[in-house]
């Protein structure tokens, strides 16, 4: 079978170190010559932003950091940094502090510094999310893609084991959903298989051992191969439901991803052989469903979307809100049927493989 695909890689610094956060953002700003630096943490990682900070001067620091980056936070971040002249972003913690600092950079264009805190992966796309009514609207650009992203372990071994599996979650579903992405293409694929391992093999190695790194290390490895897959292939249809949930409902970022997966899998599931097999084989089971399922038991993952405030009656606003943003390269048609049946199994938690048969 010939090969045909296009294919653009991302350019992006990355630097990995357990330990070397702070040796490493010096070491990047002053590569990159910036004078004035706006580092951004929320109030939670504040302390471990001026640890890993330490080494390099910062004109300013920002703390305002709320979940799905709602437009009014943004503007007036995008406003502090011009007011005290910014000319480097430095982020440190998870995937809103992140989408805080894309915000900024995507009308001013400063470069980004991203030490991520988490297994969100944010740091390694040109995707931005902003909240405002109630709906949250994404986009691709380039001027929100970190020049450089600084992973270490060490700073990882705070997020609580509970916190641990949905973040890691999260990275799991931007791997699979690339294997039925609208730009979807092999070098995606593999990048997604190889994320998919990854963090089966790390996550219950966090459980296990909160206080080691060995599993902290490769579920950062595997949350920055699935997000690099992410950005190439583009979001599918488990994205545009989780963006919804948590741009109208205000619904965690990371629990809601982890508990939405295995219904999204069980649905495109036997309309995607190949995607399919590849995914099962990343997880060493026969079924991607099973091994996905077998990793959440293990886990103890989150399972129902009423455990985090969704209810029966905003299903249907939801399939409305969903519907015209499902990508035409979805492996199954979606209707309002399908739809409100995969949400209503994903909020009371029933076994996803109901919707192997739909």
């Amino acid at each position: 079978m010939m090969l045909t695909f296009d294919h653009e890689t991302l350019g992006q610094r990355v630097l990995f170190g357990t330990g070397a956060a702070t040796v490493n953002l010096a070491a990047e700003v002053s590569r990159l010559g910036a004078q004035r630096v706006m580092v951004i943490a929320s109030d939670f990682e504040t302390e471990m932003a001026r640890m890993v900070s330490a080494d390099i001067e910062v004109v300013l620091w920002h703390h305002d950091v709320v979940m799905h980056v709602p437009i009014e936070r943004a503007e007036k971040a995008r406003a502090a940094a011009a007011e005290h002249d910014i000319d480097l972003l430095v982020c440190v913690g998870g995937g809103s502090t992140t989408g805080l600092a894309k915000a900024i950079a995507m009308t001013s264009h400063l470069p980004i510094i991203a030490v991520p805190t988490t297994y969100a992966g944010s740091e390694a796309t040109n995707v931005w999310g902003l909240t405002e009514a109630s709906r949250k609207t994404t986009g691709v650009d380039t001027a929100v893609l970190p020049v450089t992203v600084i992973y270490d372990a060490a700073l990882t071994l705070s997020l609580p084991v509970e916190m641990s599996v949905a973040s890691g979650l999260n990275g799991m579903a931007h791997c699979i959903d690339s294997m039925w992405g609208p730009r979807r293409d092999p070098i995606n694929a593999a990048l997604g298989a190889e994320g998919i391992r990854a963090l089966s093999q790390g996550l219950p190695l966090i459980t296990a051992n909160p206080s080691g790194t060995e599993g902290r290390e490769q579920a950062l490895y595997g949350a920055y191969l699935s997000a690099v897959a992410f950005a190439s292939a583009g979001s599918g249809l488990h994205h545009k439901i989780c963006h919804v949930l948590g741009g109208t409902f205000n619904l965690p970022h990371a629990q809601t991803h982890a508990t939405v997966l295995p219904y999204v899998l069980a649905f495109n599931a036997p309309y995607a052989p190949d995607a399919e097999t590849r995914i099962a084989v990343a997880f060493g089971t026969a079924e991607a469903l099973t091994g996905l399922q077998h990793l959440r038991k293990r886990l103890d993952a989150p399972k129902a979307l009423s455990d985090y405030g969704f209810t029966a009656d905003r299903i249907a606003e939801a399939v409305a809100v969903v519907l015209p943003a499902v990508p035409d390269s979805n492996p199954r048609p979606v209707s309002t049927e399908n739809l409100t049946r995969l949400l209503q199994g994903a909020l009371t938690g029933e076994d996803p493989a109901v919707l192997l048969g739909l």
